[in-house]
């Protein structure tokens, strides 16, 4: 894929809020983009030494039968501390750099991480998605904000994930009795379509394969 650089990144907290209130002006939680779907992939990130080294892992899958196309992996120096609320800073620019090194362009990406269930509307998948004006979707495995209903223990339910009165994403049940997953929009894709591509890419197992392939790479298992 070819990537173009989207903004200088920041130095400190203060530089990355104006960045993300900037950013969250462009995101698009309705549905934007053609079908068929032919392609869909996952990002997945890994540290190295301590922490100092990024590791990105993109794993590419044919839709909808989900085989690997294609995989890639990056590595770079960490440039942006662990902070809860800007862990984009921190992993989108290995995650650049491995997308650049696929041929097979996705229609779709499922991030390891939130959409728009974010403090201020600009997770990993919306800040992705809005650097790459594509459609993303956040497949994060635990709660970072919001209040959910009880959720059944079936495979597809889902209760709406609600944040100062606003609904940011969804609690999903992607497996009989399993931990649920927090879906929300990324960029140029609604919630229920979201909810749809994800179930779809969970055929067996409690992660998307796009992320669960994509896990496995980055974390060297």
């Amino acid at each position: 894929m070819k990537i173009y650089q989207p903004h200088a990144w920041p130095q400190t907290v203060e530089e990355a809020i104006k960045i993300q209130e900037n950013l969250r002006e462009q995101v698009i939680t309705e549905d934007r983009f053609s079908e068929p779907i032919r392609y869909v992939a996952g990002v997945d990130m890994g540290f190295d030494a301590d922490g100092t080294i990024s590791r990105a892992a993109v794993a590419v899958l044919s839709f909808p039968d989900l085989q690997v196309v294609e995989t890639a992996l990056a590595h770079r120096p960490t440039s942006f501390p662990y902070i809860p609320g800007f862990l984009s800073f921190r992993e989108i620019p290995a995650v650049l750099d491995a997308l650049a090194k696929i041929q097979t362009a996705p229609d779709i990406i499922l991030c390891d991480g939130q959409g728009i269930a974010h403090p201020r509307r600009l997770g990993i998948a919306s800040h992705l998605g809005v650097i790459l004006d594509m459609p993303t979707i956040g497949v994060a495995k635990s709660l970072f904000i919001g209040k959910h209903q009880e959720l059944a223990e079936t495979r597809g339910s889902w209760q709406p994930l609600i944040h100062q009165g606003e609904t940011i994403g969804a609690v999903l049940r992607t497996r009989l009795g399993v931990k649920p997953l927090y879906i929300s929009s990324g960029h140029r894709i609604s919630l229920p379509t979201a909810l749809d591509y994800v179930l779809h890419c969970t055929p067996k197992y409690r992660l998307p394969e796009t992320t669960r392939i994509a896990d496995k790479l980055a974390s060297n298992r």
